[in-house]
C-alpha cells in the first residue's frame, strides 16, 4: 500500500530531501580527508545500575553512540544497542569502536524493550540483538520492512511500526514511531527497502523522544505539535561532515540545538558522537560546536546534556 513515504516498493522522505548518487558518494570516499581520531579513549564503565526505577522515576544512562538505557516507570528500554567492536557486517573491517560501551553487557539490568530506529549497522547490530534475545527475550520495536529479517536471525518478539503508529507499551503507557529524515540499507541493492524513524515513549507524566538518525526538517515541529514537548529528547550531534553530502541525513550540532528548540524539550541528551569515526569531523568537534552554539543563543549547558559513556542522570 502506498503512502506519503512509501510507493509500494521503496520508502522515501516526503520532506525537502536531496539524495546523492553512487558516484558522488564514491568521490567523497576517495578524496576525503578526515581528521584523525585517537585509537581509543578512556572510559569508566558503570557497574552500579539500578535494576529498576520506581513508577514515577526516569533515569537515562548514555552507553555510547546511539545506545541509551532508558529506565522509566519500572521498565528498562534500550535504543539502537551496539556492543560490537565494529559497526560493520564484518568483524575485521569497517568503522572501529574507539570508546568502550559505558556499561559492560553483563552488567545490564533486565531489558524489557528494544527500540531500533533503522537498519544501518551502527544502529541494528545483530550480534548484540541476538545476545539480548538469549539473555532477556525483550520485545523489539522496528521500522516497517525489518520484521522478517530479524525473525530469520532468531529474534522472537518483533513488532513493525509505520510513522505515527501508536502501540500500548505496557499498562496505559504508549510508544509512537515518528518520522525522521534519513535512509536505509544493509547491502548494495536494498536501499530504502525498509523504513527509518524515531520513537516517542509516553507515560502518564513523562515522555522520552529518541531521534535515531536524522537530517534537519519539519518533522521536529510536527512531533511536538502532535505529541507534545518531550521531557527528554535524545538527539544526534555527530557524523555530519562534509555537509555537502551529510546535511540531508545527519544533524549538525547547530541543527541538533535547533531541533531541541523545535521540540521545546525540557531536557536534551547528545547521542551519536565520539564512538565510531563515520565521517570527517574530529572526535571533539561536535561537542565543541554544540557548546559554542548554546553560548551564542544563551542557552544553559544544563539543558542539553553531553554525558560520558556510562554516566547516568535522573530527570525530575
Amino acid at each position: 500500500m502506498s503512502s506519503n513515504h512509501f510507493d509500494g516498493n521503496y520508502y522515501f522522505n516526503p520532506f525537502n530531501f536531496s539524495t546523492h548518487s553512487f558516484w558522488q558518494v564514491l568521490k567523497w570516499m576517495i578524496t576525503r580527508k578526515p581528521v584523525k581520531w585517537p585509537e581509543s579513549v578512556s572510559v569508566n564503565q558503570q557497574k552500579k545500575l539500578k535494576e529498576r526505577v520506581s513508577s514515577d522515576e526516569l533515569e537515562v544512562t548514555y552507553v555510547t553512540h546511539s545506545t541509551v538505557l532508558i529506565q522509566i516507570d519500572g521498565k528498562n528500554i534500550l535504543t539502537d544497542p551496539i556492543w560490537s567492536e565494529r559497526a560493520s557486517p564484518f568483524s575485521y573491517i569497517g568503522p572501529k569502536r574507539v570508546s568502550l560501551p559505558g556499561i559492560q553487557f553483563k552488567d545490564l539490568p533486565p531489558i524489557d524493550f528494544v527500540l531500533i530506529s533503522h537498519n544501518h549497522y551502527d544502529h541494528m547490530d545483530m550480534p548484540t540483538l541476538q545476545k539480548l534475545q538469549v539473555d532477556y527475550s525483550p520485545v523489539f520495536y522496528v521500522p516497517m520492512g525489518n520484521q522478517r529479517f530479524l525473525r530469520s536471525k532468531g529474534l522472537k518478539k518483533v513488532l513493525e511500526m509505520d510513522w505515527w503508529d501508536e502501540v500500548s507499551l505496557y499498562s496505559s503507557n504508549q510508544l509512537i514511531f515518528v518520522p525522521a529524515q534519513h535512509f536505509s540499507a544493509r547491502g548494495l541493492f536494498d536501499r530504502n527497502r525498509t523504513l527509518w524513524g524515531g520513537f516517542m515513549i509516553k507515560t502518564s507524566n513523562q515522555s522520552v523522544y529518541f531521534a535515531g538518525d536524522s537530517g534537519y526538517g519539519p518533522h521536529f515541529k510536527a512531533i511536538r505539535s502532535r505529541l507534545g514537548a518531550p521531557t527528554l529528547a535524545c538527539l544526534p550531534i555527530g557524523a555530519y561532515e562534509p555537509r555537502w553530502i551529510m546535511q540531508s541525513i545527519h544533524l549538525s550540532p547547530a541543527e541538533a540545538l535547533q531541533a531541541h528548540l523545535d521540540l521545546n524539550a525540557k531536557q536534551s541528551l547528545a547521542i551519536h558522537f565520539g564512538t565510531f569515526q563515520l565521517t570527517d569531523e574530529g572526535i571533539k568537534e561536535p561537542v565543541k560546536i554544540l557548546r559554542q552554539e548554546m553560548q551564542t543563543k544563551q542557552i544553559p549547558f544544563e539543558q542539553f546534556w553531553v554525558l560520558n559513556p556510562g554516566e547516568c542522570k535522573q530527570i525530575y
